[in-house]
């Protein structure tokens, strides 16, 4: 058991430095609600929900009140509703959605994710009936989240549901044009997705998991840029490296861990369920002083985008997930350092100056935690070109047997260079160009498989 005292001088320092614990997350399954009439099915769910997370809001409140560490999000994560809605039509599965939306609302929590698939092997008809149904279910509701897999290392990417997905993209940013398609914001597409993520919008109950947990997601990007500038500042002349710095980020990552555990843990223990994982994820925010982009410009560069920002990132995440994997029992979800651009000042910044551009996220995303993130992208591209991009990203985590992800919005009415604000965290950014735009649909027309890497035969 992690002891209070052992993050006092943590506390006093994260106060002023935007610390906190981003999200904490209740995992609920929901296999045993499958029911034989989408009727009795819903009203399963929300009476277990309500019953696992009625409390939870009210608890993580008292629980950030009395350590001094605040959190900032209360959401639930809930099995692949493919599995519950099996049998289904794609009315039923939006019935589905309506249901998660309204017991999120009811419990307080800020989003619920689960609204999901697996489909990196092939589509069952369920799978492909949620799928049909994302678009509509996104954009009638408020709080749910929905996340499909469509690759991974061991099985390779699924193109015949990428080339759906570019689809589905392109229909949620039109059905929310009024909200600059915001509906496409809730919906990320992934190749190695992990069943224990408590960031949205790719938050699932994976199989496998305890009944109910708790699993938590730390942040601090603003803590790690105020220790690096204090090393730089207190040098006195000493000539740096990068192994100093990074090791700075190292012990740094291990005090902002040990404080996202003991709130997880108290959490978990005052509702009486398993503690998870925690997931120490650098998740910026829109905030000044918040970003993984004034760490990059910290660590050497000018320009967010220029040259060596590859490699800036690359050890921000290899000393984010030592110094974290060693203050934790239990490291889990992503862990490492986000890169999504309209959530982060810094970074919706160079993307506005012109540094940042979209081939360079997508060769930063082969070594971060995540992928191709809140990504404002021109109205006009073409589904065909979205399958592309998305393509092009889940490979790189399929290679690489990583985790990637593509949560692109294609603004409605808007072309590179123009701007769209979310609002809240979802942060706002300038519009990005994409290059040779109708170019791939010849590639993606193909369909089929792109078949996992020699690697993957470890059996």
């Amino acid at each position: 058991m992690i002891r209070s005292d052992q993050i006092l001088d943590t506390v006093a320092m994260i106060q002023k430095e935007h610390l906190d614990v981003r999200a904490v997350t209740m995992g609920i399954d929901l296999m045993d609600c499958r029911s034989e009439t989408v009727v009795a099915t819903y009203k399963k769910i929300r009476a277990k929900i309500k019953r696992h997370a009625a409390k939870l809001v009210a608890t993580c409140d008292a629980v950030g009140e009395k350590y001094g560490v605040p959190v900032v999000n209360k959401r639930l994560a809930v099995t692949p509703i493919a599995h519950i809605g099996a049998g289904f039509g794609p009315a039923d599965f939006i019935k589905l959605a309506r249901t998660l939306d309204e017991v999120a609302a009811e419990v307080g929590v800020d989003f619920i994710g689960g609204y999901s698939a697996n489909v990196e092997n092939g589509m069952s008809q369920a799978d492909r009936a949620l799928i049909d149904s994302i678009p509509e279910a996104l954009s009638i509701t408020q709080k749910v989240c929905s996340s499909i897999n469509v690759g991974s290392t061991r099985y390779g990417v699924n193109m015949d549901a990428v080339v759906l997905l570019g689809q589905t993209v392109k229909a949620l940013a039109e059905r929310s044009a009024e909200r600059g398609g915001f509906a496409a914001a809730k919906f990320v597409i992934f190749t190695n997705q992990p069943g224990d993520n408590p960031f949205m919008a790719g938050a699932i109950h994976g199989l496998g998991q305890h009944e109910v947990v708790i699993n938590v997601g730390v942040s601090g990007p603003g803590v790690i840029a105020r220790a690096l500038q204090r090393r730089v500042e207190q040098s006195d002349g000493e000539r740096l490296g990068l192994h100093d710095l990074a090791d700075e980020i190292k012990r740094t990552a291990f005090r902002v861990t040990r404080s996202g555990e003991l709130i997880g843990r108290q959490v978990a223990q005052a509702l009486e369920v398993p503690f998870g994982i925690v997931d120490l994820s650098l998740a910026p925010t829109p905030n000044v002083g918040d970003s993984v982009g004034e760490i990059l410009k910290i660590l050497g560069v000018d320009a967010i985008g220029a040259p060596g920002s590859t490699a800036i990132v690359a050890l921000l995440n290899d000393a984010v997930k030592k110094g974290g994997s060693f203050a934790s029992q239990s490291v889990g979800g992503l862990s490492g350092a986000f890169i999504p651009v309209c959530e982060d000042q810094a970074l919706a910044d160079a993307v506005r100056d012109g540094s940042l551009t979209l081939e360079k996220l997508e060769a930063m995303t082969s070594v971060c935690s995540v992928g191709l993130d809140m990504i404002a992208l021109p109205g006009s591209v073409d589904a065909g070109t979205l399958a592309a991009i998305i393509a092009d990203e889940m490979v790189i985590g399929m290679i690489n047997g990583k985790t990637t992800a593509a949560r692109l919005i294609p603004v409605p009415g808007k072309e590179a260079g123009d701007f769209v604000a979310f609002g809240g965290l979802f942060g706002e950014s300038a519009i990005l160009p994409v290059r040779n735009v109708g170019q791939s649909s010849r590639f993606v027309n193909f369909g089929g498989k792109i078949p996992a890497p020699i690697h993957s035969l470890r059996n």
